[in-house]
């Protein structure tokens, strides 16, 4: 059996399939985050058109050119994207919606030219939508492709091969065969086949085989198969000999029944070809959108789309913009005596550079992030106030749109006993048996606020953290009880979370003024406010003046 193709000859081989035949195949997968090695792909594909998940349906199909028709008087009519012979580039093709999703999976299943999702997911949950998976006949992951292991890519010869393509025929029980292994690996769609099929007839073509070889057929299965489904385990070798061959069945043995290759190693071909964990990344990835269910990405919905009006500006409407009409008008109505063309016209010419588009100053949503010791023997006096301060600020969430997320810290670890929330009964069921006592892990309860932190800032909010302790942080990070590593600990944490810019306060509620969480302040950049009496009721009225609301 013939060696897999290496991780840079498995790029080169997608890449000439996609040039040799682009609507054969329907296009490419490519997950990869920013860098060289992405670049040195990107570099390669044919010229395309760039579209990103926010386009709308007139920018795609096409529809009236507003901006024209005002110019001309006459309704004219603008050309989508899709429209086009050049092939289309999904950028983040990870967040793409399902509405988009929907019509881009409609497209593809016509004659028109191929798509490139570029999906630069960060985490195993953020892969493509599975309807254009499902489509996409070519998949290349670039994670672990070093820029070492680039080359040159001899694309040279693709007019040559798009001349051979109509001529490359396919062995017999070809389709059989890959049919099988779909169905071996759990694959459902029969599109996956059908796409193999494609590939193999396109990369026979550029290797200049009039019969896709065996190789041939091999190397595309691992570009179409290998990531769509679950390879089956592999048998165990049995050490007895086989029972010998009943009268008559050597004769048949002897005659070839066909020339399919084997499935088993169809199977061992693409097995070959995985890397150890891409199946178990994608596989989190689409349980993740499973989980997500219908309503959408989730995170698209949690941005704000209100705000205070701004002036308006110049512009085009389209993807989401609006036109303001009392400003188009205002702008327009000083031009009229010079566009009429009698004085006794009375027609209104608006004109392209008359077009105001409305604008918005969004406000993103807030989170206050409780980080509350919970050690020693005052704790439940600590948990309680910190209680009845959260239940007192969510009673105002709804009017501010803030959300509360509640950190308690002791023993050796921190915990996160409240995500980030606005809801009263979720809360008071979470609040209702807080645990207490043991050490003070103050750097563990700061780092796990800090990560709660650039969360929910990557989701579009804007945190807030506030710490409340009695400064006696006896437990370091690595679960050890030595007070002067804690100290230290709590000292580089503090620093990276004013590092990353997220506003802090911290509230000291010993019994006396602790001149440690005073340097502590200081290294958040923090105001610092001393309350060794608070009760529910002040602690949440001093939140609420450091916060401005």
């Amino acid at each position: 059996m013939s060696e897999p193709l290496s991780p840079w000859g498995r790029v080169e081989a997608a890449l000439a399939v996609l040039a040799v035949d682009p609507a054969g195949v329907k296009g490419l997968w490519l997950r990869a985050r920013s860098g060289p090695v992405r670049d040195a792909v990107m570099q390669a594909l044919p010229v395309a058109r760039r579209i990103h998940p926010g386009i709308d349906d007139v920018a795609l199909f096409g529809g009236v050119d507003l901006a024209a028709t005002l110019s001309a008087g006459a309704v004219r009519r603008s050309l989508g994207i899709l429209a086009g012979d050049a092939p289309v580039v999904l950028t983040m093709a990870e967040r793409c919606p399902p509405a988009l999703s929907a019509r881009l999976s409609l497209w593809l299943d016509g004659a028109g030219p191929c798509l490139v999702a570029l999906d630069e997911g960060a985490e195993a949950e953020e892969v493509l939508a599975p309807a254009l998976a499902d489509r996409l006949g070519l998949f290349l992951d670039l994670g672990d492709l070093g820029y070492s292991e680039v080359g040159a890519l001899a694309l040279d010869q693709v007019a040559d091969a798009r001349g051979r393509l109509a001529g490359v025929s396919l062995p017999a029980g070809a389709l059989e065969s890959l049919t099988t292994v779909a169905l071996a690996m759990g694959i459902a769609s029969l599109r996956a086949p059908l796409l193999a099929l494609a590939v193999a007839r396109a990369l026979a073509a550029w290797r200049g085989e009039v019969v896709a070889s065996e190789d041939t057929l091999r190397h595309a299965a691992e570009l179409t198969l290998a990531h769509r489904g679950d390879l089956p385990p592999v048998a165990e070798e049995q050490d007895s000999a086989p029972p010998p061959p009943e009268p008559g069945e050597a004769e048949e043995q002897q005659t070839p029944q066909s020339d399919r290759i084997p499935d088993e190693i169809l199977l061992e071909a693409v097995r070959a070809a995985l890397p150890a964990d891409l199946l178990a990344r994608l596989a989190a990835g689409k349980a993740a959108r499973v989980a997500k269910g219908s309503g959408g990405t989730g995170a698209a919905r949690k941005g704000n789309h209100r705000g205070r009006p701004l002036p308006p500006r110049p512009g085009v409407p389209g993807s989401g913009k609006r036109i303001d009409l009392v400003a188009t008008l205002r702008a327009a109505a000083p031009w009229q005596p010079l566009r009429r063309r009698s004085p006794d016209a009375t027609r209104l010419e608006i004109r392209a550079s008359d077009l105001r588009l409305k604008r918005y100053q969004e406000t993103s949503d807030r989170v206050l992030i409780f980080a509350v010791d919970a050690s020693g023997s005052s704790a439940l006096a600590r948990l309680a106030e910190a209680k009845g301060a959260i239940e007192l600020l969510l009673a105002q969430a709804y009017a501010r749109r803030d959300h509360v997320a509640l950190i308690a810290f002791r023993g050796v670890a921190a915990e996160l006993l409240l995500p980030p929330t606005r809801s009263l009964v979720q809360t008071k069921r979470r609040l209702s048996g807080l645990p207490g006592g043991g050490g003070t892990p103050l750097a563990a309860g700061l780092r796990m606020a800090f990560d709660l932190g650039l969360q929910t800032r990557a989701r579009g909010m804007t945190p807030t953290i506030a710490l409340l302790t009695d400064g006696r942080g006896n437990i370091a990070l690595d679960g050890s009880a030595n007070r002067v590593e804690a100290e230290a600990d709590a000292q580089r944490m503090a620093r990276l979370i004013c590092a990353a810019a997220i506003p802090a306060l911290v509230l000291d509620i010993a019994s006396r003024p602790q001149a440690a969480l005073q340097r502590m302040a200081g290294s958040l950049g923090a105001a610092y406010v001393p309350l060794p009496r608070a009760d529910a009721q002040r602690l949440s009225g001093v939140l609420q003046a450091a916060l401005g609301a």
